[in-house]
């Protein structure tokens, strides 16, 4: 994977995460070049030095993208939006929690996203499914068509957003003719924050109502709904496949064995490299704790054990041969696990052919290719 900061993996990793969902490599130089200081420290105060950088790199790239608005440049002024999103979801990540500096930084982030699917006449919509006295933010992203089309559930992962997930994946999706409903479900983006929908482990339930909501649209074929996530989404989906059996593929991108107990390896210094900055105040929001024991003991739930041999539909697990995050063995116990799977595919991304890294971050689009052909080849059994 390319390093930007060669002493800080966190911080590169986000900077090759902006670049592989369709950042500029150039842009993302402007907003990393004057941060190799404080890439050093990886404090608080850095972390708010990395969200001024890339929030003034958002800002300014909204203003172009207002300028051609203005001018009636539409198209042109949508791809400006798209990567301002990704340009002010990459400064707000890096924020701990509680932050004064959050909610403007989402507000922009998510109005941005929201210009640029509109201005580039994008097939989808912003949609709220009703959930436990709340709701889930989501984006539908609409295959091209006629007819009812396949469709799949999209969990994030621990610290990622609908967003990105978007960004990454739904094209590839519709030039195969699949539908995707990105989710932000209890513990990311709009759920956590500002809807204070916690994490839980108990992912098949967000997931059956997604369901629920999917097989009301006429637009969607009941019997061809799948599930995917990645990172800890490479948990939640396997667990939402298990007990949630109108799911009829699954996909693990990166997966994720025991999240209570890679945690604990993390907070020890000796669980791998982390994508997100300060862990233990990152655990406690997600779960909505007061305390680290208290989270601990939420993300102990988090496992596949018990649970994989549950899965009884065609299931992908992807994993990069050099993932730092989530190490090999982690995939490996998923896959030996689910033993009653109908259609099990295990795919390693080398050092030979790239896409090592997590979830393929240090080359995306060899994951991205990959994912969307073996869905696409299930849909059409």
């Amino acid at each position: 994977m390319f390093e930007y900061f060669p002493k800080n993996y966190t911080w590169s990793f986000s900077a090759v995460r902006a670049i592989g969902t369709g950042g500029s490599v150039s842009e993302v130089h402007e907003a990393c070049r004057n941060l190799h200081e404080a890439s050093l420290r990886n404090d608080r105060s850095a972390q708010e030095e990395w969200f001024k950088c890339w929030s003034r790199l958002g800002d300014r790239i909204n203003q172009l993208a207002k300028d051609d608005e203005d001018a009636g440049n539409i198209i042109s002024a949508g791809g400006k939006y798209r990567r301002a999103n990704i340009y002010l979801s990459m400064a707000e990540r890096m924020l701990p929690h509680p932050h004064p500096w959050r909610e403007d930084g989402c507000k922009k982030a998510l109005v941005a996203f929201e210009k640029s699917i509109k201005l580039r006449l994008e097939p989808a919509e912003l949609v709220k499914i009703q959930f436990e006295g709340k709701h889930i933010p989501a984006i539908y992203s609409k295959a091209p068509g006629q007819g009812p089309r396949p469709c799949l559930v999209h969990f994030n992962g621990f610290d990622s957003v609908k967003e990105a997930c978007y960004h990454l994946t739904a094209e590839e999706f519709r030039k195969r003719g699949i539908s995707v409903l990105y989710i932000d479900q209890p513990g990311t983006g709009e759920a956590l924050f500002p809807n204070k929908m916690y994490g839980r482990a108990d992912t098949e339930t967000p997931a059956a109502t997604c369901v629920d909501y999917l097989q009301a649209r006429g637009d969607v074929d009941a019997k061809r709904i799948g599930v995917m996530g990645l990172s800890l989404g490479g948990y939640y989906a396997p667990r939402a496949a298990a007990f949630e059996k109108r799911f009829s593929c699954c996909v693990a991108w990166g997966a994720n064995w025991n999240f209570g107990e890679r945690s604990k390896l993390r907070l020890a210094g000796t669980g791998g490299e982390m994508a997100q900055p300060d862990y233990a105040n990152r655990l406690q929001w997600v779960f909505g704790k007061d305390t680290l024991e208290d989270a601990l003991a939420t993300a102990k739930g988090l496992t596949l054990e018990g649970v994989a041999e549950k899965i009884t539909c065609p299931l992908l697990v992807v994993h990069g041969e050099n993932d730092r995050i989530i190490p090999l063995w982690e995939a490996e116990k998923t896959v030996a696990a689910a033993i009653n799977s109908p259609d099990l595919t295990y795919r390693i991304f080398t050092f030979a052919e790239g896409g090592e890294d997590h979830c393929q971050f240090d080359n995306h689009s060899l994951g991205v290719d990959y994912i969307t052909d073996w869905v696409a080849k299930r849909f059409s059994k």
